[in-house]
């Protein structure tokens, strides 16, 4: 029996030891981690100076043919990549890139058929169906007073300061809300006050269950750009009709724009520090902060997070929005209402990248509906 014991234990550091091996390697530059249409179906790419997308599974393969690099296998899309990353997966990467880079084949006669421009390729949301979706509501400042005068704004800041009390986080849908940059944004029929919010999203590294706030970064594996958009026309009156009905305002199709690609935490620094978001509609900027503004810390909203539900790889949870949404813009001059089919709206966080979508009005239901769907918010609302 101790024979057997000894033969699993040697085997267990055998087969761990290319990890181990690796523990020194690193990225000769920073990179991103994104989804591409490429070829027949979505695939796991690594962006590197955001010009160039590196198909995973087959660069990887080549690397192999050198034997100094032992077989690893490579996920089959980004939750898996998420999963693994801290799990040894992560130097191979590194070892991808310092391979490229090394050879100089991100351009030129070198350039092997793995390798291609951003610019050629299709970005779709980097995480296709995350598992939750958690956002923060009101953690910034400048968002709990929209529109008010300065004196207003300093006097509700004060307030919120003596008494933060715990953060609001809410569940917004992913699969069928997600969308990657470039698709539009469909302003459902009949529902003509959508908003948007810029938000910093935090990819969830690994599996996290009351995770304290000096801790949370550990958890973290990193960071994409997100707009919450928003359906501030409510539901009719009757029925239930008790509070606020947070699958109306957050849960329709395409508001869940997420990408273009997620910055792994290492390349991207302190987001308390070095946060930057910005929004534009048509070009004229609505929104813009830095962490200063936020209320609860990102690391305080994944302890609270973490203290409901275990938050588990490629989980996204969004850090919240400054002024600037419609009712901001509109006090500041920038705006005359709700977002608009036809208008573009792009959202930036510096360091991460830049995600672009056109709005859209979504087609008119069929005839055949009972009654019972949510309807136009001009049937119960008249005020503008």
């Amino acid at each position: 029996m101790r024979f057997v014991s000894t033969v699993l234990g040697c085997a267990a550091l055998l087969s761990a030891s290319p990890v181990m091996a690796q523990r020194d390697v690193k990225a000769s530059e920073p990179f991103n981690l994104g989804t591409f249409q490429i070829d027949a179906g979505p695939t796991v790419g690594i962006v590197i100076q955001e010009r160039y997308v590196v198909e995973l599974d087959p660069a990887n393969t080549a690397l192999q043919l050198d034997p100094s690099y032992p077989p690893l296998p490579m996920p089959a899309n980004m939750l898996e990549l998420i999963e693994q990353y801290e799990y040894g997966l992560k130097y191979r990467l590194y070892e991808i890139v310092n391979d490229l880079v090394a050879g100089n084949r991100l351009t030129g006669a070198r350039r092997p058929g793995y390798v291609h421009d951003v610019a050629n390729v299709r970005t779709l949301a980097p995480i296709l169906y995350p598992g939750k979706i958690l956002n923060a509501a009101v953690n910034f400042y400048s968002h709990a007073c929209e529109g008010c005068s300065e004196a207003d704004l300093q006097e509700s800041n004060r307030k919120r300061r003596e008494n933060r009390g715990v953060p609001y986080l809410f569940l917004k849908p992913s699969k069928g809300a997600v969308i990657g940059t470039g698709e539009p944004v469909v302003i459902p029929y009949g529902r003509d006050r959508i908003d948007w919010e810029v938000e910093l999203g935090t990819v969830i590294g690994r599996a996290a269950r009351y995770v304290p706030a000096s801790e949370a970064q550990d958890y973290v594996f990193g960071y994409v750009v997100s707009i919450d958009i928003s359906d501030r026309g409510g539901r009719p009156p009757g029925g239930f009709g008790q509070g606020s009905d947070w699958l109306v305002g957050k849960g329709h199709q395409t508001f869940a724009p997420m990408g273009p690609w997620i910055v792994p935490k290492e390349f991207y620094g302190d987001p308390m520090e070095r946060l930057h978001q910005q929004l534009t509609i048509n070009g004229v900027t609505v929104q813009e902060a830095k962490a200063g503004d936020m209320i609860h810390s990102l690391w305080e909203l994944i302890e609270y997070g973490s203290s409901i539900i275990t938050l588990y790889p490629g989980d996204v949870l969004n850090s919240g929005t400054s002024s600037g949404t419609s009712t901001g813009a509109f006090a500041q001059g920038t705006r005359t209402g709700f977002l608009k089919p036809g208008e573009v709206i792009e959202a930036t966080i510096e360091g991460v990248g830049t995600i672009r979508m056109p709005a859209v009005a979504g087609e008119a239901p069929a005839d055949k509906l009972s009654g019972a769907e949510l309807p136009p918010v001009s049937t119960y609302r008249k005020e503008n």
